[in-house]
């Protein structure tokens, strides 16, 4: 688990923005718990936000800028940490993940973790990145689908590209394997895959994939990169986010025509 010394503030925008806090906090004689009542938080808000294990929202950065006068200090370094990739991201999507209760996905050329068998998986670890013990990365991507099978499995609300559908990961045995699996998922009860044909032509997803995150009063939201990726509570990104995933479903066929289609794709792997 992150801590305060495990921070890097000279190389990550997030670690910089929490080391701030700590060290304006404390330079004021203030206890996590004095300064959690000033925003209307928790004190283990605080711990987590000066630890590195959550992000600050703005709303709290802009206050913090009222009440120490800080200039806009906070909200400035929000708003860097927002634009720039979080090569960190990893440690705070998958306790998030572990505990949502709803998981939205739009994928444009890759199935999602969560969705994957385990050859389709192993063939990305093995081609797309570089990594040292793929098998131990299969088996950590492999356990984080137990928590589909929990007594009350998250909600799953998947827009797939039909790009990701049709690209021949691993070849068409494996991928047969990864289309039979996801047409297994859609007949789940807590599951609605729909497909996004490509003769919609340009739409708002082309730019790219994103997760959306739920549970009790808790949101988050993940952006694919090529290096790193985005992971933000922030309300303002969030309130873009599912205005997106509307506008990509409602180019979507609807989840019986998306089995059809799924099916299809299958149907026509040589």
């Amino acid at each position: 688990m992150t801590s305060a010394n495990d921070l890097d503030p000279d190389n990550n925008n997030w670690h910089w923005l929490a080391s701030d806090l700590r060290i304006w906090r404390t330079e004021r004689n203030m206890t996590q718990e004095a300064l959690g009542n000033l925003l209307g938080v928790t004190k283990a808000h605080v711990s987590n936000w000066e630890s590195g294990r959550e992000n600050m929202p703005m709303k709290h950065a802009e206050t913090l800028d009222l009440i120490w006068r800080a200039r806009g200090h906070f909200a400035r370094l929000r708003r860097l940490a927002e634009r720039t990739h979080d090569p960190g991201w990893w440690s705070q999507y998958i306790p998030l993940e572990a505990k949502a209760s709803r998981v939205s996905y739009w994928a444009l050329a890759i199935i999602p973790g969560l969705l994957q068998t385990e050859d389709y998986a192993r063939t990305l670890l093995e081609d797309g990145q570089i990594i040292e013990d793929v098998e131990a990365a299969v088996t950590a991507r492999m356990a984080r689908q137990a928590v589909l099978e929990r007594e009350r499995p998250p909600e799953l609300r998947i827009l797939l590209n039909e790009a990701a559908l049709e690209q021949p990961v691993g070849g068409p045995e494996v991928m047969r394997q990864q289309l039979a699996h996801l047409m297994t998922l859609s007949h789940r009860r807590n599951v609605i895959l729909r497909t996004v044909p490509r003769n919609v032509g340009a739409h708002i997803g082309l730019d790219g994939s994103f997760t959306l995150l739920s549970g009790g009063n808790w949101s988050a939201a993940y952006m694919e990169a090529n290096t790193g990726g985005r992971l933000t509570h922030d309300p303002t990104m969030l309130d873009d986010f599912v205005r997106r995933f509307d506008l990509i479903g409602s180019e979507a066929l609807s989840a019986s025509a998306s089995r059809s289609h799924v099916a299809r794709i299958m149907e026509a792997m040589k």
